[in-house]
């Protein structure tokens, strides 16, 4: 149990079904377990209550955050492993930390397939920038989601008719390696770098519909430089891996946006393959860009990672470190 502070509260939080409370709870009350070490509270279930001890702000944040997962529950939603820790990420409290409420509660995404609620503050600050914004920036670490909401805001608005195709590119640049080292054709030649980008199309659309349009043209996924001398109109443009694009590929690439398009750029300034004293064309492009009207730039960090705690402890670690040094 996690060691409550002092001065503390002690709030008791009643709910009228206790089978719900039980599939609210988890299995051996796991949820609860995760809402003590992200919110620095102690828990306890007794018949129909959650008895909460700890911080008063923490306690209220835990006291929000179960009311708002106990009233999804008894919607009849089912609530997956991420659920839950997600719902703690809007609550305003984190791992002690005290975060920024947003005003405008927890933004989403809906396609037919499925609805993709934001994690994090960060997310839903994201999404909000995406449905406001022609060209938004999205910056962080691994596993925070800027590229698979991306993804998902291009499906839902290529459902709803507000674009007409839907354009994903990465740069063909990782880890040293080029597509002319590798075997086979072009498409299989360029497939493995693009794969997160059909990973995600998949979960987000029927694959039925993602195959459809991949041959007529609606869906298009191809490396950087096939957008040389293109201008994108009507499109939902998007940029993967952007911290391995040069200047001048950035420049081309965001000189692509054409009239009733939105494009949205992601990548990693921690995780540059380009060859040493090669200035990242993201990172220029941030600098130069964040203050010019209608552009927006959406920063994550490690609290924003929902891959798995894991994952958040090896950026955090890696930050601490300073710049990863290259061979």
């Amino acid at each position: 149990m996690a060691k409550s502070q002092v001065p503390s509260k002690r709030l008791v939080v009643p709910f009228e079904d206790n089978r719900l409370l039980t599939q609210l709870l988890g299995e051996f009350d796991a949820n609860l377990a995760l809402l003590e070490d992200r919110l620095g509270i102690e828990a306890h279930a007794h018949g129909n209550v959650v008895v909460l001890t700890g911080p008063e702000q923490a306690c209220e944040a835990a006291r929000d955050v179960l009311e708002r997962l106990y009233a999804r529950v008894s919607r009849g939603e089912h609530l997956g492993p991420g659920d839950f820790d997600g719902v703690i990420r809007h609550s305003g409290s984190v791992a002690g930390q005290v975060l920024e409420k947003p005003t405008d509660g927890q933004a989403q995404i809906s396609t037919r397939r499925k609805t993709v609620k934001a994690r994090t503050l960060s997310q839903s600050t994201y999404i909000r920038a995406l449905e406001q914004t022609d060209l938004v920036f999205g910056i962080g670490p691994a596993g925070t989601g800027k590229t698979y909401l991306a993804v998902a805001f291009a499906a839902q608005c290529l459902e709803r008719g507000d674009v007409e195709r839907i354009i994903l590119s990465r740069p063909a640049v990782e880890a040293g390696e080029r597509l002319g080292f590798l075997p086979g054709d072009m498409r299989e030649k360029v497939d493995p770098y693009l794969r997160p980008l059909y990973d995600a199309l998949y979960d987000v659309l029927a694959p039925e519909k993602v195959e459809a349009h991949i041959e007529d043209g609606v869906i298009e996924i191809a490396p950087l430089a096939f957008m040389r001398g293109r201008t994108l109109a009507n499109s939902f443009v998007i940029l993967d891996e952007a911290q391995n694009t040069t200047s001048m590929q950035m420049k081309m690439f965001l000189t692509r946006l054409g009239e009733n398009s939105k494009m949205v750029v992601t990548g990693d300034p921690s995780q540059i393959d380009l060859p040493p004293g090669m200035t990242s064309g993201l990172e220029e492009a941030v600098r130069l860009l964040t203050d010019v009207p209608d552009i927006t730039a959406v920063r994550f960090t490690s609290v924003d990672v929902v891959r798995r705690d894991l994952v958040a402890k090896i950026v955090e670690a890696y930050d601490r470190a300073g710049p990863v040094r290259k061979p």
